[in-house]
């Protein structure tokens, strides 16, 4: 099993070890386009695995701050407070780098530039470009998609 990202497309699709692709998903990227740099909240390419699975469990849009459950259940209502807020909602698959110096260590570490697929809010909009580096995804999307990969799951996010 593996997990294709194709940012032109904005589409995530998941892939048996044959290569057929079992379920593709509507996603949002990085609204800044790609990139490995820290702090250029772009969504970062290349080849990376599932480093943790977090969320198991929780309600559908559960908020999520530091990869811990606030308590919160997000409601547009919530949304309306808090308008500055990058909601992750629901579940989190952490991506982290496999390629040294590429996406991997440094100032292009994936991993601690804190790069999800994620749940967002129902009224953001999938398929086109969004975020401020995560991998958007609707919650009823994730909520499939977490079900089928374990971690250690290959994810590869391509131009």
């Amino acid at each position: 099993m593996k997990i294709h990202i194709t940012i032109p497309d904005q589409r995530l699709a998941l892939i048996d070890d044959q290569g057929i692709a079992l379920r593709q998903y509507l996603i949002s990227s990085a609204k800044n386009g790609t990139g490995q740099q820290n702090g250029s909240f772009c969504t970062p390419l290349g080849k990376h695995i599932i480093r943790a699975k977090i969320g198991a469990g929780q309600p559908v849009n559960t908020v999520f701050v530091r990869r811990r459950p606030t308590g919160e259940i997000y409601t547009p209502k919530l949304g309306q407070q808090f308008p500055k807020r990058d909601w992750i909602l629901t579940r989190i698959l952490w991506l982290s780098g496999c390629e040294p110096g590429y996406n991997r260590l440094g100032s292009v570490d994936t991993m601690r530039r804190y790069i999800y697929i994620h749940g967002t809010p129902d009224s953001v909009e999938m398929g086109k470009p969004g975020s401020i580096g995560c991998i958007r995804i609707a919650n009823h999307d994730l909520l499939e998609l977490f079900e089928h990969v374990p971690a250690g799951t290959v994810v590869d996010i391509s131009n």
